[in-house]
């Protein structure tokens, strides 16, 4: 067994039980005592587990900037070992537990808001009625989304070596999310998003800047795997690097996990990897960009979904605002009607649509179910203000009942 194998068996085991002997694992990998020793105080020194007297017990939760796995040459050469290990896809009708397992790798931006009461024209300049900086970043908020859901979140993601760094893992520790990782980058700094809010609709304009969401290696990926063996859904979104995106699809597609992939923002790069996605969810804008169909009500919602099909989607979900979401799967459309909501702030409504989306798939119900349940945590989440603020399981359950 490869040291970066036996390592990432240590942490999936401790993923688990919490604790773990030295003997134990010297007996379990038939190894000496000096061997495991030296395993788990090269995953401390790491910050992955704390030792303890005779054995470690797990941190859920670090941050580092050096790697912990190794790559053995490539990517490639990874998921050619793991082929004949492949396990079976977890199924999207096992039923209606909020429980499961959803691995999130995606953006950290810390969120500069201003309140105006209409968007400035060009070369305007208008005084906000107040401003508030915060966490953010789509990655950062569907793995919330998801955490309040009521799945078990395993969230990935790189910031600087800044001031927002430990602003990041602050925010993150204090999450109900279960597990992190976050890598640092050497030469960028945290992503950031200048974002404003229409006091008249609530509605949103937004501009971002990567910074270390783009600089995620393959090493970085490979470090996933461990967790994305435990987990039924792998969820994502393009404000990292497409590279790192894109493999980390590829191996959650080797170890048989469902793919949600929220094409946000746009990228034509996204018909390359359609092979290795379940279900796509782009919104009006992104469907329209994908399928060159100008996507304005649901007859043209149907053309576009139908489109995105023929390119190689196997599900799509359009998400549509306040006309609801429209599904497309083995050739059936659905339409799931939004629920009403007093609209205070839409920034997150998207993230949070997608992260209650990712836990309700990942908790055995069935596609249609799973948008219902994300439409009616989305429309809670529009009431709050905050891209990050999620409502709870139990607000949904409710909302639910009202319909």
């Amino acid at each position: 067994m490869f040291l970066a194998e036996r390592r990432n068996h240590i942490l999936a085991y401790l993923d688990k039980h919490e604790r773990i002997s030295v003997e134990f694992l010297s007996k379990a990998f038939s190894v000496s005592r000096e061997t495991i020793r030296s395993d788990l105080n090269a995953l401390a020194q790491l910050n992955l587990v704390q030792r303890c007297h005779g054995g470690a017990v797990i941190n859920r939760r670090s941050m580092q900037s050096t790697l912990i796995t190794e790559t053995d040459g490539n990517f490639e050469v990874l998921l050619r070992r793991l082929e004949g290990q492949k396990r079976k896809q977890g199924s999207m009708n096992k039923g209606n537990m909020m429980k499961g397992k959803v691995c999130i790798l995606g953006s950290f931006n810390v969120d500069i808001v201003a309140k105006v009461e209409r968007f400035p024209k060009g070369g305007e300049s208008l005084l906000a009625l107040g401003s508030a900086l915060g966490p953010g970043g789509k990655g950062a908020n569907q793995a919330m989304a998801a955490s309040h859901a009521g799945a078990k979140v395993h969230f990935v993601s790189k910031v600087g070596k800044d001031q927002f760094s430990q602003f990041a893992f602050d925010h993150l520790s204090s999450s109900q999310i279960h597990s992190f990782k976050l890598y640092q980058s050497e030469h960028e700094p945290t992503g950031n998003a200048i974002i404003y809010v229409s006091q008249q609709d609530g509605e949103n304009m937004i501009a971002i800047y990567p910074g270390a969401n783009k600089t995620i290696t393959d090493e970085e990926v490979i470090a996933m795997q461990a967790e994305l063996s435990d987990s039924e859904v792998l969820l994502v979104q393009l404000e990292n690097n497409f590279v790192a995106t894109l493999n980390a699809m590829k191996l959650a597609k080797t170890l048989g996990c469902l793919v949600i992939l929220n094409p946000a923002p746009y990228s034509s790069d996204i018909v390359g990897c359609l092979k290795y996605v379940d279900v796509i969810t782009p919104n009006e804008t992104e469907a329209s960009l994908l399928s060159g169909v100008d996507v304005r009500d649901l007859d043209s919602a149907k053309q576009a979904a139908q489109k995105i099909v023929a390119l190689g989607a196997e599900r799509v979900i359009i998400t549509m605002g306040s006309r609801g979401a429209l599904i497309l799967d083995n050739q059936q459309f659905q339409h799931i009607p939004a629920f009403p909501a007093l609209s205070v702030d839409t920034t997150g409504a998207g993230d949070a649509f997608n992260g209650a989306f990712a836990a309700a798939l990942a908790g055995g119900q069935a596609i249609a179910q799973a948008a219902t349940y994300a439409s009616a945590f989305a429309s809670l989440a529009v009431e709050r203000e905050g891209a990050a603020n999620m409502p709870d399981h139990q607000q949904v359950v409710a909302r639910l009942a009202q319909r």
